[in-house]
């Protein structure tokens, strides 16, 4: 039966890992800030995060704290695990910054700051920190939606050999921060029921 083994949830005002807050004292603003004080809680050791957009930050660091969870083994190459993610924004909150580049007096636009304007890019952020070899993927829908996340996570699924899917909503726009980042395993008798309440549940907490 599919569960989902562990979770993650960061706002604006909330880290979460499996359901208990994280104990993390902030001392700036919602922002980027934020997620800097976070990737130094985890103590990451992965200094490639800070040349990360916002978006691929965020969920980075909440897919950081749902592997460590499980242990799992971030030295070896994984073909077993796919990734899918989604949120609303595409990857808006960096082609603003793009645009910004462009728009100045010298126009010099920041092939640093270009190679973020996709959303896709912080599933292939996650796979390589993660050597994960399976599928990635990345939607764009309306608001957050249980039923159509778990259509996705069921067609990663019916891909051969595919037993974990990591998944959620990564949404990042103009500082704010709304991310949830999920395990789900093909068969496990660990965590919860893998079903639309309780991803519901997970996401409202």
């Amino acid at each position: 039966m599919k569960k989902i083994t562990a979770y993650s949830r960061i706002t604006d005002s909330l880290v979460i890992l499996n359901g208990k807050p994280c104990e993390i004292t902030f001392s700036c603003e919602p922002g980027p800030g934020r997620l800097a004080e976070i990737y130094r809680f985890l103590e990451s050791g992965y200094p490639k995060f800070f040349k990360m957009d916002n978006l691929s930050k965020a969920g980075f660091l909440a897919s950081e704290m749902v592997l460590r969870s499980l242990h799992y083994d971030m030295e070896s190459p994984d073909e077993s695990t796919a990734v899918v993610f989604a949120n609303r924004s595409s990857s808006l909150d960096n082609d603003k910054r793009f645009q910004e580049t462009i728009s100045r007096e010298d126009y010099f636009p920041s092939p640093a700051v270009f190679v973020y304007t996709l959303p896709n890019i912080v599933t292939g952020e996650v796979a390589i920190r993660n050597k994960i070899l399976g599928e990635t993927s990345f939607f764009i829908l309306e608001s957050f939606d249980a039923e159509k996340m778990m259509i996705f996570v069921d067609w990663a699924f019916a891909s051969a050999g595919t037993r974990r899917v990591l998944c959620g909503w990564t949404e990042y726009l103009d500082g704010h921060c709304d991310v949830l980042v999920m395990m789900v395993e093909k068969e496990s008798d660990q965590g919860v029921d893998y079903n639309k309440q309780n991803i519901n549940n997970i996401y409202i907490t």
